[in-house]
């Protein structure tokens, strides 16, 4: 049966991988592809910027597990798009973009928009390429799946020459290419339980890439009964629930010292689908020593951008984990260990061996505690004072932790407003943290459209910097269009918070290029069909989250505009050393 031209056997292969929606751009060089779907079951998001595109399809590969797919055209567009793959390259995160092409017959000779596409790509992608044979076509995106999600997932590039598209396709629709999750051996598994059981003071680093849900919980299940502290990669908080026992907090930067301190004083870590690399150690300076007892989990053979010793690795996702810690629990000595000295643990000598030692459930508790402290935003008698017309992202951040719903979902992208929703925002369901690694900026209101799209049925909240915002808040039209819903808190400070941070550490007294004149937020946000308003005091916060969260559950995107001190831009409060 004829499928027709290759821009369908494309559409028709997405389909085959399940792929609910594409974020794309429209250009000339992909019409058939477009044609193709037409018809198709796939939605076609109709983005405004190619950054934009890809940093949506990068958040629903983070957020999914499955390849996000971004379609742009040759030249401009693709230069757009580079910023989404650099991002899913540095976050390990399954992306796929298709960039359509010149006709093959114009290549190299510096034609409309020409580009060398393996040249510009080459270096952070997993793998570029370019089909000039239209009978690959179905193969070559069967292929460029498995490959983003094989291993360490990442970026894969499919280059899409214009007069090949058009031809008609002559192959076979290719089903999907399973990635396998590695596995334990028993002699992996006797070696974990070993460690494990002689730990006084173990930890797990959790973080990366081949979470699920069941994944999540499993983990949890086994940190909390062995009693192990979970502290999370940076921006990777919700492996374990926040309320979780053995939740410790995470790494990187503005984090806890407590939670730098449980890295270097930990006799054990068990590293689980991310590696230490140097945000985790504070710029490698954290657990460098050449004889700590690390165990690394991860698919990962290369074990890229890790900077810490490594005692044992198996090649194993947290997914592969999850299934066998039930095993594991047995090998270490019992399902549900005890503390050493309560009445369950006075039994047989087995029993005895198995029990958590009271240094251990010490090690556990307190590493819990410290999180909780560290994440209480406090009372407002304890803020310190604020500039007259401004407010405390502290009573927004109070507000969103009274309101928002448990399965709440929270995005961001960089820059110092992201201090506050890392430390604040109580990330309870995986996934319910989706921001970059790499430090780019623009990603909070693609990411919303995104997570709201693919999980319609939560609340979802980002959090933007007014440089950030005007990166991408464009986006927020692509909101309206496709029916995304969620709530845009915006800090306006009125600067590049980060930059004039290190500025005033640097070069005190003499700000330079770091200073914005900001429109009014909230009124665009109207313009473009969406709630808006702005908050200048403490006393508006509560109702003004309210509203907004309001418009949000009848399906209204929203924005909130938040008037901030510039003395006062992070959670650790700086002082202002111009004045």
């Amino acid at each position: 049966m004829s499928v027709g031209h290759v821009g369908t056997a494309i559409a028709r292969s997405l389909e085959l991988h399940d792929v609910p929606r594409i974020f794309q751009v429209p250009g000339e060089s992909f019409l058939p592809v477009l044609d193709g779907l037409y018809e198709s079951s796939i939605d076609t998001v109709v983005c405004r910027q190619e950054g934009g595109a890809c940093y949506m399809a990068e958040a629903h590969g983070k957020a999914t597990g499955q390849p996000g797919v971004a379609m742009v055209t040759r030249g401009p567009g693709a230069a757009n798009a580079f910023v989404g793959i650099h991002t899913a390259w540095q976050d390990a995160t399954p992306l796929v973009l298709f960039v359509g092409l010149v006709p093959t017959n114009d290549r190299d000779r510096e034609s409309f928009q020409e580009f060398d596409i393996k040249a510009w790509f080459g270096t952070q992608a997993k793998r570029v390429y370019v089909l000039d044979d239209a009978s690959r076509a179905s193969r070559v995106v069967a292929e460029a799946f498995h490959l983003a999600t094989q291993g360490r997932p990442g970026p894969v590039v499919i280059g899409l020459p214009e007069d090949v598209l058009h031809q008609e396709f002559t192959g076979d629709l290719c089903n999907p290419l399973p990635a396998s999750h590695g596995a334990f051996s028993d002699a992996d598994l006797d070696y974990l339980a070993s460690e494990l059981r002689t730990a006084e003071k173990p930890l797990i680093f959790a973080g990366g890439a081949h979470w699920s849900p069941e994944t999540s919980a499993a983990v949890q299940k086994f940190a909390e009964q062995q009693q192990i502290p979970v502290v999370h990669d940076w921006r990777a908080s919700d492996r374990t629930a926040f309320s979780s026992p053995a939740n410790a907090g995470w790494l990187g930067y503005g984090r806890n010292d407590a939670a730098a301190e449980l890295l270097c004083e930990a006799d054990l870590v068990v590293e689980l689908g991310a590696v230490l690399t140097d945000v985790p150690t504070d710029g490698y300076t954290l657990r460098q020593n050449l004889d700590a007892k690390n165990i690394v989990i991860t698919t990962d053979t290369t074990l890229l951008g890790n900077s810490a010793a490594v005692s044992h690795h198996i090649l194993a996702s947290p997914q592969a984990f999850a299934q066998v810690t039930e095993e594991l629990a047995k090998r270490i000595g019992s399902e549900e260990r005890v503390t050493a000295g309560s009445e369950a643990s006075t039994g047989t000598s087995d029993s005895t061996d198995a029990a958590i030692s009271a240094a251990q459930h010490e090690w556990f508790t307190a590493a819990h505690r410290k999180h909780l402290a560290f994440s209480h935003v406090g009372k407002p008698e304890d803020w310190p004072a604020t500039a007259k017309g401004t407010a405390h992202m502290a009573a927004i951040m109070a507000a969103i932790q009274e309101q928002a719903p448990h399965d709440a979902l929270y995005t961001f992208g960089a820059g110092n407003h992201c201090l506050w929703a890392q430390r604040y925002l109580r990330t309870e369901t995986y996934p319910s943290q989706l921001s970059v690694r790499n430090g780019s900026m623009g990603y909070s209101i693609p990411s919303a459209v995104a997570a709201s799209l693919q999980f319609p049925e939560r609340a979802v909240i980002t959090i933007a910097g007014d440089g950030e915002y005007l990166m991408n808040g464009q986006e927020l039209a692509t909101a309206v269009q496709a029916g995304g819903a969620f709530l845009v808190v915006v800090m306006s400070n009125a600067e590049f918070g980060t930059i004039r941070t290190h500025q005033l550490n640097h070069y005190p007294k003499r700000v330079s290029g770091t200073q914005l004149a900001n429109p009014d937020f909230a009124a665009a946000a109207v313009a473009f069909g969406a709630h808006g308003e702005t908050v200048t005091s403490d006393q508006d916060a509560t109702s003004a989250v309210k509203r907004a969260l309001a418009a949000v559950r009848e399906g209204k995107p929203a924005l909130i505009n938040v008037i901030t001190d510039q003395a006062l831009s992070i959670p650790t409060i700086r002082q202002n050393t111009e004045e």
